[in-house]
């Protein structure tokens, strides 16, 4: 025989009942079917609102109870036509013992434990009927009530089951009974004196357990509206799939954590007679879904991460405590005579402190509870008044294998460091089967991701990208990105999403992920920005392994780089301001990065996509000495003074480079060497040496007149102007057989920038268009230098750069 129990999702209405009535239909042909059913959706808690609104207002409550009527005949117009006279008959009947309870609720002014059982009773009693007639028009099956056969105490809404009576009256009917099919009602029982109980949160599930256990039953089928017990809750984490097989053991801690799959003391019953549980997917029947058994087939060591939420932790702390006896007596007596369930508990080793949580909606009167119970310590000062901490969820990770791998609970709180999710407190039983940390309900979303990220999903990383700057090298990076996505997840096991995209007018999010395909036109449509509001939504969305991408060159967004780091949120960044800031702002980003394990990275601040920083921090690393620097760091010089004679002007030959994306917006920033000079200290300072941007000696090439311009338009009218200064500049280099470079020096702690006549024996002689050059001078490197050559500009290359930078992220 088999126990088949159908949630109020999976009879909702007449639609979902037929689903019902086929999978009864098909399992009944084999053997025996005891079905068990809520009540229809949401009908339970719709009964008990019009009962307390029969309090003030008897016709609000009658119409609620009229809305209830309207689903129950139209599902009997639907299903029923044999016995629809009958049927209609007494489910008119229920209702109107429904409207009496009502009124006598209103004239009573009382809704007392004993009503709202009565009035909760319906919703199954009603279900029960009219799927069991419905299932009579095609199928050999009867109704029973459940209120004959579970018998309990006198605790209406929450009855203890007397199983010994209970047992018998179940064993006795199925015995009598001939039908293949019985459907009853989950939730509802009666006491010795026949007044109607009920089982409580979950009492369907432990209505269908108690029947399985009763009967022997060789599988209780749960079927719900999901495909099985989840390795997470798959409304927060999309990548969560269903457990083909778990043990009683670990269903348990699941469902005690949050899996509202399955009701905790339901595994109880037929976990006692080792009956297997199955969870079904009413509208997905041919679906595997999750064996629950004693002996199940090993799997991942992690089965499935779980949480509650609205937790507080209350804390009993002090001096006094230590050595003293009782002390936990006292506490978890209080609580239990005040029927404030604890969801978890932690005492420290020293015996200095015992935490507990319980529900939000427990803590104030925990707090009171606990105040008065040891006021005498608290006014002898020998512990501090209780500790309340609101607002918490609890995190759990569980596996019965757990306990034979080592590093578990590394792993997991690890993961949890890397993505500043704070852990309040932790605990871990002896079994080794569950590990539960006590985190800000903030939180939980990421956690969850994070740690399901972990654990099962350890060859695909998600990386999440909030994008600032969308102008030439912006663009190309969300096309890279695009046309590289299968590629990164198929070859690197790397998902890349773009969930937040800023210009300085606009910005766009969505959880799910941005559309590469169409972004331009989700941005112009989007909301008014700002760099504090893109902030709070990067810090709203609250995303595990998110990277804030800055690539624009400008200074207000290199200020907020300190303030994505210290929310553990990493920054790649082309923008090299903050790194030429001053060296305070310079080796404070650098220690924020390393406190909050967030990283920090700017590989494009010199040579673009060339790996010129990340060679410089190995030779620094591996313990090698920076002596000299040369380099030729502008692309846009380059690009300049390499097209650049007689037959062309040095105003055109500027306008093609910032045309092409090779100068900053602003090409003053280049030609005037501020650019370089940056570059050449952030060599230096990741060189380890400290300097400052004014003690870099720079050699302008440039007239004071187009130095001292304030516009584009007027520097540009100004190379115009002295275009035979420029000639003049060009002709001496041309006469000595030598090309103009503009190159950056760094020796013995000093740097200069400045324009040189490179002969044709020289390194950097035969750099042509747009490429950088760099020769380190080490203790390794003394004469025959480290040289590293490539493009060092363009919108393609420092697009490339940022992308190796999220790469370098997804690897660390």
């Amino acid at each position: 025989m088999k126990v088949l129990k159908f949630g109020g999702s999976s009879v909702a209405n007449s639609e979902k009942i037929k689903q019902v009535l086929s999978i009864i239909a098909k399992t009944s042909e084999e053997q025996k079917v005891a079905v068990i059913v809520s009540a229809f959706g949401k009908t339970t808690d719709k009964l008990l609102a019009g009962a307390n609104e029969a309090l003030e207002d008897i016709t609000a409550a009658k119409e609620i109870l009229e809305l209830i009527k309207e689903l129950h005949f139209r599902v009997i117009d639907d299903l029923i036509i044999k016995n629809k006279k009958e049927v209609t008959e007494e489910i008119t009947y229920l209702f109107d013992r429904l409207i009496s309870i009502y009124e006598g609720i209103f004239l009573l002014q009382e809704l007392s434990n004993k009503t709202l059982a009565k009035v909760s009773s319906f919703g199954e009693r009603l279900s029960s009927y009219i799927i069991a007639k419905a299932a009579k028009e095609t199928l050999d099956a009867t109704h029973k009530e459940s209120r004959d056969l579970i018998i309990t105490n006198d605790e209406y809404l929450n009855a203890q089951v007397n199983f010994e009576v209970t047992n018998k009256n179940i064993a006795i009917f199925f015995h009598d009974n001939q039908h293949k099919i019985t459907v009853l009602g989950g939730f509802i029982s009666s006491n010795t004196a026949e007044e109607t109980t009920t089982l409580g949160r979950g009492g369907s599930d432990f209505s269908a357990a108690i029947y399985a256990a009763a009967l022997n039953a060789d599988e209780l089928q749960i079927w719900t509206d999901v495909s099985g017990m989840f390795t997470a809750n798959p409304r927060i984490v999309k990548q969560a799939y269903p457990i083909a097989e778990i043990s009683y053991e670990e269903a348990m801690e699941l469902s005690h954590f949050g899996a509202k799959v399955l009701y905790p003391p339901t595994i109880q019953p037929a976990l006692r007679k080792e009956i297997p549980i199955r969870i079904k997917n009413t509208f997905d029947p041919e679906n595997f879904g999750t064996l629950i058994s004693n002996d199940p087939e090993n799997g991942n060591e992690v089965k499935g991460i779980s949480h509650i939420e609205d937790i507080s932790l209350i804390t009993l702390e002090g001096g006094g405590m230590i050595g003293i006896p009782g002390f936990s007596k006292r506490l978890f007596e209080a609580l239990s005579v005040a029927k404030i369930n604890v969801v978890f508990i932690t005492q420290a080793s020293s015996e200095h402190s015992i935490c507990v949580g319980v529900y939000d909606a427990d803590a104030e009167k925990a707090k009171t509870i606990l105040d008065e119970t040891f006021s005498i310590e608290i006014y002898r000062k020998k512990i501090k008044p209780i500790i309340v901490e609101n607002d918490l969820a609890i995190i759990a990770v569980v596996g019965e294998s757990m306990k034979n791998y080592q590093g578990l609970s590394g792993q997991m709180f690890s993961a949890l460091g890397r993505n500043n999710v704070n852990v309040r407190a932790i605990a871990q039983g002896s079994s080794e089967k569950n590990i539960s940390a006590v985190i800000n309900k903030y939180d939980a979303k990421k956690a969850l991701n994070t740690l399901h990220e972990q654990f099962f999903e350890e060859r695909t990383k998600q990386l999440n990208l909030f994008v600032t700057g969308v102008g030439n090298v912006g663009e190309r990076f969300l096309a890279q990105l695009h046309q590289q996505k299968k590629f990164l997840i198929e070859n690197l096991k790397l998902n890349i999403r773009v969930i937040g995209i800023s210009n300085s007018r606009k910005m766009v999010f969505d959880d799910a992920g941005i559309n590469l395909e169409n972004w331009k036109d989700l941005l112009e449509n989007g909301e008014p920005t700002s760099l504090d509001n893109f902030y709070i939504k990067v810090k709203e969305a609250n995303h595990r392994n998110s990277v804030f991408v800055d690539n624009t060159a400008n200074q207000a967004v290199s200020e907020v780089y300190e303030k994505y780091l210290k929310d553990s949120i990493s920054v790649v960044t082309c923008n090299k301001i903050a790194c030429a800031s001053s060296f305070y702002n310079y080796k404070k980003l650098k220690e924020v990065s390393k406190k909050y394990n967030a990283s920090f990275l700017f590989e494009t601040n010199v040579g673009a996509g060339l790996p010129i920083i990340d060679t410089l921090k190995n030779l620094v690393n591996s313990g090698d000495r920076i002596h000299k620097i040369q380099a030729v760091l502008s692309g846009s010089l380059n690009f300049v003074f390499n097209n650049f004679d007689q037959s062309s002007t040095f105003h055109n030959v500027v306008a093609q480079a910032q045309k092409e994306g090779y100068t900053e917006p602003d090409p003053k920033i280049d030609l005037s060497g501020v650019d370089v000079a940056r570059k050449i200290l952030i060599l230096a300072r990741e060189s380890s040496f400290k300097m400052e941007l004014e003690d870099i000696k720079k050699n302008a090439f440039l007239p004071e007149e187009a130095l001292n311009t304030t516009n584009n338009d007027d520097f540009y009218a100004a190379l115009t102007k002295h275009e035979n200064h420029f000639q003049d500049i060009f002709k001496q280099a041309n006469d000595k057989d030598c090309r103009l470079k503009y190159v950056a020096e760094f020796v013995d702690g000093k740097a200069n920038v400045g324009l040189q006549h490179i002969p044709a024996d020289h390194p950097f002689y035969n750099l042509e268009g747009s490429d950088n050059i760099v020769l380190f001078f080490t203790d390794r490197y003394p004469e025959n230098p480290l040289i590293i050559k490539g493009a060092g500009a363009g919108a393609d290359v420092t697009a490339s750069g940022i992308f190796a930078d999220i790469i370098r992220i997804a690897n660390k």
